[in-house]
């Protein structure tokens, strides 16, 4: 199960958040990873948005936890600059935000033996050409996923940069 796509704004990034949040439950963890400034934080805003979060999402690179209130509450974690799984097993990420909001982990490969076996990978990397198009692919496990996943691969069809069927090399649209 994977979806990639481009992006080649932050509006067009934001607007992939958008449409994304739509499927999120309560007790969703997504695990954002990719290159430094490919996004993670811009596709994060683009959630909050999609779930009714009003105040402005910002990175918690130096907070190492932001939370909003929406339709579901979000907890916003980076764990970029935590040095040992200790610090990572201290912020109890099981309890931030509450049982009823979506985990968003920015970093969240470096944790990933301590998040829920449910969850979805959106790794963002960045064309070094021309430094906006951002490459978003999409991949999920987990048996809450696998209900959920044609719906949002239809929901995500307007931004699929590359289709299943397409030749090697990928096409675009």
């Amino acid at each position: 199960m994977v979806i990639e796509m481009e992006t080649e704004t932050a509006d067009r990034t934001r607007e992939v958040g958008r449409v994304l949040a739509k499927l999120l439950q309560p007790r969703d963890t997504v695990v954002l990873t990719g290159d430094l400034g490919a996004g993670k934080t811009t596709l994060v805003q683009g959630i909050g948005r999609g779930l009714g979060v009003k105040d402005h999402v910002a990175s918690p690179t130096f907070t190492l936890v932001r939370e909003y209130t929406g339709r579901l509450d979000v907890a916003h974690v980076d764990v970029y600059r935590l040095e040992r799984i200790q610090d990572v097993v201290d912020l109890a990420l099981e309890e931030v935000g509450g049982p009823e909001r979506v985990l968003l982990i920015e970093w969240g490969d470096a944790v990933q033996d301590l998040l829920p076996e449910d969850r979805l990978r959106v790794r963002l990397t960045t064309d070094r050409a021309d430094g906006e198009t951002r490459r978003i692919v999409i991949s999920a496990q987990g048996q809450s996923w696998v209900a959920r996943w044609e719906r949002l691969e239809g929901a995500l069809e307007p931004f699929r940069a590359i289709h299943p069927d397409a030749p090697a090399g990928g096409a675009a649209r």
